[in-house]
């Protein structure tokens, strides 16, 4: 009997992967083209009515603009930026002319941030919001916006 295998080594098996990646890209091309896409509206609801008037309390609104050119006002007043402290004293001024002359306890910081304004600005503006006491704050947007 004759052993032919003798002088070559044994190879190991492998698997080839060229074509399952092969079927794999073909597969997700599929589901990718199949796959419909919704999009989720806002809930339908009806609020309930109340009988007595009731005075709605809104907060003092301290609105913070920031243009692209990275300019600011507090309440429609420019203010120049030199330090996140001093735009803070300018929330803290702002929100001494509270309503009926009064100082406002806890205003809420509206800011109001043009598109191309850097981060930065707008950093600058929620430190300062914080060096100043004021935890409320939020962001304005416009809705609908179609280019």
């Amino acid at each position: 009997m004759m052993n032919f295998r003798r002088d070559r080594q044994r190879e190991e098996p492998e698997i080839n992967l060229i074509p399952f990646i092969d079927v794999l890209l073909v597969v997700l091309i599929f589901l990718m083209v199949s796959t419909t896409y919704s999009k989720f509206t806002e809930l339908q609801i009806t609020l309930p009515t109340a009988d007595a008037e009731k005075v709605q309390e809104r907060p003092f609104e301290i609105n913070v603009t920031i243009d692209a050119k990275g300019n600011y006002t507090v309440n429609n007043v420019p203010v120049a930026f030199h330090s996140v402290a001093g735009l803070a004293e300018d929330l803290r001024n702002a929100a001494r002319s509270g309503p009926n002359g009064q100082p406002a306890t806890d205003p809420v910081v509206i800011v109001n941030a043009d598109q191309f304004a850097m981060h930065q600005m707008v950093i600058n503006v929620l430190e300062a919001a914080r060096v100043a006491g004021y935890d409320k704050l939020t962001f304005a947007a416009q809705t609908g916006g179609q280019k």
